[in-house]
């Protein structure tokens, strides 16, 4: 693609690197069959190759956004499956999340939308924040369908009906500190716990530990680590996201430097994805740019490292029938898609494939808030194809996706590794002994 960005402009990196981004698509259009926002809307502007000339056109001429480009940028999920699909190599993800920290810096929101976006980010990487604002939520989901007919509150109702209805208790989540290996250690690994997640499904972190120290390895929870960065890194609230990834980073280089570190895990593909980023993230950051790359150079999925090590023989063999839902952010964003399925069929479990793997669920962080039509049809979609192979039980590796497609279902959904942790001799998931 041809740029026209001045001399002056290209002096600054940012603009560079997106030049750079920007001259390797060739409009071959590939990314459209497999975009789903341009598989259900069917507009060139809402495919990755359509926000690209929007990117480019925005960026170049340097002006406020436009509240159209605005339009169909907001309306990326961010999946990644273009770049699976890209023949060129195109960075679309450092691309986009340009666009959206441009879009932050130079275009005013409407009120609502605003005030929206501010309390989603100052509420959701916090757990302490977070919990009681779900407890306070389940009084207004009775009201959810009410908001979601009203224009311009939709995303409340959307909201409210994600809102689970009851809390998992918080004294399931692993404390902080070292949790030490059952018998000789074989390895020390560090462990994000996440902010959704430690209060939507505490029971994840828990069952990561468990089979962890089963297999020998220290698990190390830091005192001072936080949320990773990307549901505010998504809203293009750039500098709020690089101060978590800062947190994390100071809290994880102090551990490789004393007692060590094999591995920075991460038992949330929406976490991992923006993790192994950092090093890209904090690029310019002269003090962290080193620090910031070390630890997205050891930062491994839970079923990535988990593929490295000598599993042992399943102690109970359960003989569920799976679906296996592939994160967009582990196949597309990490490239991680057998480790998984094959970890799960050697604990014993049926694993089936479900048609259109590659298409969203329509979570994608607080897309499914800040974009509900869109993101119901695409779980609507995704929930069919998951029904359509009949499975006992939904296995995923991200909480978003689970939060998601367990508002479309009555089946099960489960994280990955707590499968794998009841396989090895942990208990039986919840999901599974809650009746539907």
């Amino acid at each position: 693609m041809q740029t026209l960005f001045s001399e002056e402009q290209l002096q600054d990196p940012r603009i560079s690197e997106a030049n750079e981004i920007l001259r390797k698509c060739v409009h071959c259009g590939f990314c459209t069959a497999t975009c789903p926002t341009y598989v259900l809307l069917g507009d060139e502007l809402d495919s990755p190759r359509g926000r690209i000339y929007l990117i480019k056109q925005m960026l170049e001429d340097g002006k406020p956004a436009e509240p159209e480009v605005v339009k169909h940028i907001d309306r990326c999920l961010s999946c990644l499956s273009c770049m699976t699909t890209c023949p060129s190599g195109v960075n679309y993800m450092h691309l986009v999340d340009e666009a959206r920290n441009y879009i932050e810096r130079t275009y005013d929101r409407p009120l609502f939308d605003r005030l929206l976006r501010s309390m989603l980010s100052a509420i959701l990487p916090h757990p302490r924040l977070f919990r009681p604002a779900l407890r306070l939520a389940r009084f207004g989901k009775p009201f959810a369908g009410l908001f979601r007919r009203i224009p311009g509150l939709k995303p409340v109702g959307a909201m409210l009906e994600l809102g689970p209805s009851a809390l998992p208790p918080a004294s399931q989540q692993p404390g902080t500190g070292v949790h030490n290996a059952a018998g000789k250690s074989r390895g020390r690994v560090a462990l994000l716990t996440g902010c959704a997640q430690s209060v939507l499904n505490p029971g994840i972190n828990a069952a990561t530990v468990r089979l962890l120290n089963r297999l020998g390895i220290d698990v190390v929870i830091p005192p001072k680590m936080g949320c990773c960065g990307a549901l505010t890194h998504h809203m293009g609230k750039e500098e709020q996201a690089l101060s978590f990834v800062r947190s994390n980073v100071d809290a994880w280089i102090e551990e490789m430097d004393g007692a060590r570190l094999d591995a920075v895990i991460v038992n949330a593909s929406g976490c991992g994805t923006t993790v192994k980023d950092y090093g890209y993230m904090l690029r310019l950051d002269k003090a962290y740019a080193e620090k910031a790359g070390r630890t997205s150079a050891i930062t491994r999925d839970i079923t990535e490292f988990l593929a490295s090590l000598d599993m042992p023989e399943p102690v109970q063999r359960a003989g569920l029938r799976v679906a296996y839902h592939s994160a967009c952010s582990m196949q597309h964003g990490q490239q991680i898609r057998q480790q998984p399925i094959e970890l799960l069929k050697a604990a014993g479990f049926e694993v089936v494939n479900v048609p259109e793997g590659h298409i969203c669920c329509g979570s994608a962080g607080t897309y499914n808030i800040l974009q509900p039509e869109i993101a119901g049809r695409l779980r609507d979609r995704k929930v069919a194809n998951i029904e359509s192979v009949k499975p006992h039980a939904i296995a995923t590796g991200n909480i978003g996706c689970m939060t998601q497609i367990a508002s479309g279902t009555s089946v099960p959904v489960v994280h990955t590794v707590e499968l794998l942790d009841w396989a090895g001799g942990g208990p039986i998931p919840i999901a599974l002994t809650t009746p539907n």
